[in-house]
């Protein structure tokens, strides 16, 4: 029993660690005050279509709305409304663009993009990947004519012309004033490419424009549920964009948030695995950007995350307008983004802030898509990508084999001190002040720092952090199965709950229980099942129990495959520990290192010094006081 003893550090690693984790759910959490303004931005939300217009504005989108393409006399008063955009005759036919990995269908009205397919994956459930369909997005511009008419394109009618250069397929969706005169869309779409050349521009509209008045361009999207879990897949889907030059920002990921951003190159509506992405090569003067959170609680029957919106101004130059920009709608996997480096889209992926997300970025990201492929060469793939995350979780340990040899070197030289502590305890048990300085000075001849073991917890607390946004949102994760798992990026329910336990779900995940018990045993073995309560310190008893607690209702709804990494890492940790303690550390050698430390001369640092000399203070003025 005389081996269990105390292992506070380790204690304060866990909690560092599930601290963060804790923070990083709860620190987002709408106020009572949003909470309470919801239901009008929810309204907001359903009615995001029908903001203000002006009187020309609806008299057009209404005329637009009811129009009936077979009653002359409808389309006649229509392109009264419309003066000069009247000139293309009114048509509600599609035109399809497609390669191997995407499929659009743009309309006729509006010119603008109503369905974008993904051809090569499918949710959950089967189902085709759609990021556009049933009216979930819109595109159009808000422009003014010499003649003081308001219009919008979603309520102009486009003429289709389809054409190739080489094996690119070209779509020109042209609104027209005359046959050479027009505003015109162009779309180009390459073989086995997700990104779409999107070019906006004007022709012998020089005098019908009004230039006086600035052309708004309006993006809006809902992001349609593709997991079976939207809570969980909410958490990843947010708004994402670059500005002034490569600085990359988002708006919130769990409340309705909204911001005005200048130099913009690139906004991405990201709904988890998949983005819709807008892009310029240079960039735009500024965008107002919105997201609303669609999201309540966990249910299945709800079809959409987020609400997003951005509203950018265009300028028109000599009389007419011209931007080139880029559609993306594909994958939110660094694979696919790093091929667009000049536009920097690799950029939108949550790869995590600071020192995590380079760690995720350039160590995780690569390491493991390369052990994947290696293992699929030749495993099957419902072994190979949990294998994969196996060999990870090995490596990453032997990594850090040496920190944790420094943490558990500290541990034995703490626990060859304890009777020499313990005598210094009593002899000062009435002077907490002495009792502290001659411990420090009893530490610093040994060459024993107690806070050495506290450098592991922190070293390690990157390494999980960046494996916490890794899992989740690794696109080379989504939808792998492993053994009972049927999706690594997502949780591994083995049972159905017929009720919803708040926190945990409405499941029960296999791979945190296993983790959770691997945590336990580890704490029993590093902290003890006697230990006394010391005061001022938290009870280890109840410590020991909470974590694994923690562990088993946080990560009930977290990716499996961060659940698997934590349950082979807690193995391997006490493989290690055993193997430290048994096989390398050899107490009695520690004890002479110790007794050779405290016959040298010891030289203090500044700090030390200092600290040395304000505790000699203290007591000093402490003894006159009593005198």
């Amino acid at each position: 029993m005389e081996e269990k003893k105390l292992d506070i550090n380790s204690i304060i690693g866990f909690v560092l660690i599930f601290g963060l984790i804790m923070l990083m759910l709860y620190q987002n959490q709408p106020t009572p005050e949003e909470i309470a303004a919801e239901k009008a931005k929810q309204e907001q939300v359903n009615t995001q279509d029908k903001e203000p217009l002006s009187q020309a504005q609806e008299q057009v989108s209404a005329a637009t709305t009811a129009l009936n393409l077979k009653d002359s006399v409808a389309v006649a008063n229509y392109k009264s409304n419309l003066g000069a955009f009247g000139f293309t005759t009114p048509s509600n036919k599609t035109t399809k663009l497609e390669n191997d990995l995407v499929y659009l269908e743009i309309s006729n009205k509006g010119g603008q993009i109503i369905e974008a397919r993904m051809k090569q994956f499918y949710t959950y459930d089967s189902v085709p990947i759609y990021l556009v369909k049933d009216g979930n997005a819109s595109f159009a511009l808000h422009f003014s004519t010499s003649d003081n008419r308001v219009l919008n394109t979603k309520d102009l009618y486009f003429e289709p012309f389809l054409s190739k250069n080489g094996e690119n397929q070209i779509l020109s969706m042209r609104a027209k004033v005359a046959n050479d005169k027009y505003l015109e869309y162009r779309y180009e779409i390459k073989p086995n490419d997700y990104l779409v050349d999107f070019t906006i521009r004007s022709q012998g509209l020089n005098g019908i424009l009004n230039q006086s008045k600035p052309v708004q361009l309006e993006w809006k999207l809902k992001g349609i549920r593709h997991n079976k879990s939207i809570t969980y897949e909410n958490r990843y889907t947010r708004l994402t964009y670059s500005h002034n030059d490569g600085d990359i920002d988002k708006l919130s990921d769990s409340s309705d948030d909204e911001e005005t951003e200048a130099k913009v190159k690139w906004l991405s509506f990201r709904q988890h695995f998949f983005s819709s992405i807008l892009a310029k090569s240079t960039n735009f003067e500024s965008a107002e950007l919105a997201s609303v959170n669609l999201v309540k609680e966990e249910n299945k029957t709800d079809g959409y995350t987020k609400a997003y919106s951005a509203i950018i101004p265009l300028k028109i130059q000599g009389g007419e307008l011209l931007e080139n920009l880029n559609w993306y709608y594909g994958p939110t996997d660094a694979a696919v983004l790093s091929k667009y480096e000049d536009l920097g889209l690799e950029d939108s992926i949550p790869f995590g802030w600071g020192i995590f997300g380079w760690i995720n970025r350039y160590i995780f990201t690569p390491f493991y898509t390369f052990l994947s492929s290696t293992f699929s060469s030749f495993l099957s793939p419902s072994l190979a990508y949990g294998i994969a995350i196996i060999v990870m979780t090995i490596l990453v340990r032997l990594a850090m084999s040496p920190v944790t040899y420094k943490s558990y070197l500290s541990q034995a030289k703490m626990k060859v001190l304890k009777p020499e502590i313990a005598e210094l305890a009593e002899k000062y048990k009435d002077n907490a002040m002495k009792r502290q300085q001659e411990t420090m000075k009893l530490n610093s001849k040994a060459g024993v720092n107690p806070m050495s073991g506290c450098i592991p917890a922190f070293i390690q607390m990157p390494i999980f952090y960046a494996l916490f946004m890794f899992f989740p949102t690794s696109f080379a994760l989504r939808q792998k199965s492993f053994l009972w798992a049927d999706d690594l990026s997502s949780y591994d329910a083995i049972a159905q709950l017929p009720f919803t336990i708040p926190f945990y779900g409405d499941h029960i995940s296999l791979f945190p229980i296993l983790a959770s018990i691997a945590i336990f045993f580890y704490m029993m073995m590093t902290t003890g099942q006697n230990m006394p309560q010391q005061p001022g310190m938290p009870n280890m008893k109840f410590i020991m129990y909470l974590m694994p607690f923690f562990m088993l209702v946080f990560f009930n709804n977290y990716a499996s495959g961060l659940s698997l990494y934590y349950f082979i890492s807690n193995l391997i940790t006490i493989g290690i520990m055993l193997v430290i303690k048994n096989f390398i550390i050899d107490n009695d050698k520690i004890h002479a290192q110790i007794q050779e430390n405290k016959l040298k001369p010891k030289k203090e640092n500044k700090f030390q010094k200092k600290m040395r000399e304000m505790m000699e203070q203290a007591e000093a003025q402490k003894s006159s006081g009593k005198k």
